[in-house]
């Protein structure tokens, strides 16, 4: 037992495995915290998903020798943009800011669209500590109160990161984008770049969705409004490139993401849909274009290279997705045919949008598809209906885009000798294949951490009542999501009036008696009866 008392969240070693008659044994190997400790639930889902948390100690001593300013011999044979209005915009809580964006329009009336991209892989050589701990991560990851990054802090919060009025080496980006949203020209740079403002996407959203700058906070239009020509530009370029996006089919899902705030003791205040306005989507247009940019000029250059890939979904998943929204009156083109265009499920999408069953179709629709994963086979990307993309504006985050910015430095500089293709060749797919398996973890991991959390904050709430919205139908009972993304069960053996039948096929239950339908979609009063934070598991009940 060593330390460990009544109540502590510890970790075991299973020394000896149940037999008959036999409890299983084993010895506590580490003391997490009291249960009601803050930060001792999260560390207990660290602990489960096999997390990191510290940087072994020759990370470290690679990260702090690193020089936190840059110095003019870094940047000889570099495109110097630092006087350049460019900028970073990036949520309230950010820390590591590793893209940055320009805009001006061109004397023949096009737009030209910068994005500067931090140039990690200038600190983090191949076959460095830093680089083996940062393959081993493969991504960062953001838990409700914490964040297990990939890099250390000297780094991503650091030298890396595009802080404001600060010199730092960048991978730039230029677009030439015409009125109807096509690229027609670009070009790559190593860059040294000086970022003018960081912006927070709730302050851009207000500026610009505002009628009147007179009702929108002082200080916040002091600070905005020397770049207001460039953000109304950025907003009518963001339009044209959805477009254009929509014109040819790319599917927008447009997830609303739980915002949960949380007090000092790491108790839940505040559970909420996190809404994107057009700030978030300006940023959205221009990472995908750049993304598929990048993409492109690596496929026609034919050099190996990491490819994000979405693979079409699978013909009797379709087939079962349009069974399911016939019950709700709707239809997809095509189905049954060789091949699905994914311009039909964005069609179904604009059908259904602000109806009752959006959410529910949406959330159908998306559990249909394939997973997107790293490949270096391009095989095309069919939910932004794109021929080419990659992952190539994230690499204080992301191991993938990290590789991708090696792969173009080394192109750019006179291209890869036979030997280096050969070994990237080899390597590749081994690294696309853990970096997908890691991003998988990622998300397990930030899951658990938000159902923790929202069935912490419901624990105060027994016995209240809530409107909400029927999101799965199972043989033991109903799911059903409240406005707050919080979702809860309830189960048959509580609805008193009739025995239900669960009917697979329309994705409802059905009264044996009195032929009461429940269905995947349907609004629904309840009550809130039990929390069970061992399992993360909410009881709900009928309202009467």
């Amino acid at each position: 037992m060593g330390e460990a008392q009544t109540g502590h969240k510890v970790v075991v070693e299973v020394t000896r495995w149940p037999e008959r008659r036999r409890n299983p044994e084993g010895r506590i190997i580490e003391i997490l915290g009291h249960k009601n400790d803050a930060g001792t639930d999260i560390l207990s889902i660290i602990r489960q998903f096999d997390l990191p948390e510290d940087f072994p100690r020759e990370v470290l001593n690679e990260a702090r020798a690193i020089p936190q300013r840059v110095e003019e011999n870094q940047i000889r044979n570099r495109l110097d943009i630092r006087d350049m209005t460019l900028f970073t915009i990036d949520g309230e809580d950010a820390k590591d800011f590793d893209d940055a964006v320009s805009i001006e329009v061109l004397p023949n009336g096009n737009y030209r669209l910068g994005v500067h991209i931090a140039d990690v892989t200038y600190y983090v050589k191949e076959g460095s500590s830093i680089d083996r701990e940062a393959y081993k991560r493969g991504t960062s990851i953001y838990l409700v109160d914490r964040v297990i990054p990939m890099l250390p802090k000297e780094l991503s919060n650091g030298i890396c990161s595009l802080n404001p009025n600060e010199d730092r080496l960048a991978i730039t980006v230029f677009m030439e984008i015409d009125h109807l949203g096509k690229v027609v020209d670009y070009t790559i740079h190593e860059s040294v770049i000086r970022s003018k403002a960081r912006m927070i996407y709730d302050d851009v959203t207000q500026v610009l969705e505002a009628n009147d700058l007179k009702d929108v906070d002082r200080n916040i239009v002091e600070y905005y409004e020397p770049f207001l020509n460039e953000l109304k530009l950025m907003e009518e370029l963001c339009g044209i490139l959805k477009r254009k996006r929509h014109s040819r089919g790319s599917i927008d899902f447009d997830i609303d993401e739980t915002k949960i705030v949380l007090d000092e003791k790491g108790r839940p205040i505040s559970v909420a849909p996190e809404k994107r306005g057009i700030s978030n989507k300006i940023i959205e247009e221009f990472m995908i274009a750049c993304n598929e940019t990048i993409a492109e000029y690596i496929h026609w250059s034919d050099m190996p290279f990491i490819y994000r890939i979405h693979e079409e979904p699978d013909s009797e998943k379709v087939a079962a997705f349009n069974e399911f929204i016939y019950n709700f009156g709707y239809h997809l083109k095509g189905v049954g045919g060789e091949q699905i265009h994914p311009k039909v499920f964005q069609e179904l999408l604009n059908n259904i949008e602000g109806r009752r069953e959006e959410r529910i179709i949406r959330d159908v629709m998306l559990r249909s598809m394939q997973k997107a994963i790293y490949s270096p086979y391009n095989v095309g990307h069919f939910g932004l209906a794109s021929e080419f993309y990659c992952h190539f504006t994230s690499p204080i985050r992301r191991y993938p885009d990290l590789m991708i910015h090696r792969i173009i430095k080394a192109f750019i500089n006179g291209g890869l000798n036979r030997k280096e293709i050969e070994r990237l060749e080899g390597k590749l797919p081994e690294i696309s294949d853990h970096c997908s398996k890691q991003e998988r973890v990622a998300e397990e991991a930030e899951r658990e951490t938000e159902n923790l959390k929202k069935c912490e904050f419901m624990l105060d709430k027994i016995g209240c009542e809530y409107e909400g919205i029927i999101s799965g139908v199972t043989n033991y009972g109903l799911y059903v999501q409240l406005p707050n993304t919080v979702e809860g069960l309830i189960k048959f053996s509580t609805i008193e009036d009739d025995y239900y039948i669960y009917d697979e096929k329309h994705y409802c239950a059905i009264g044996e008696h009195t032929r009461k339908i429940y269905r995947l979609g349907d609004p629904i009063k309840v009550k809130v009866s039990n929390v069970d934070m061992y399992s993360r598991n909410i009881d709900f009940l009928l309202a009467e």
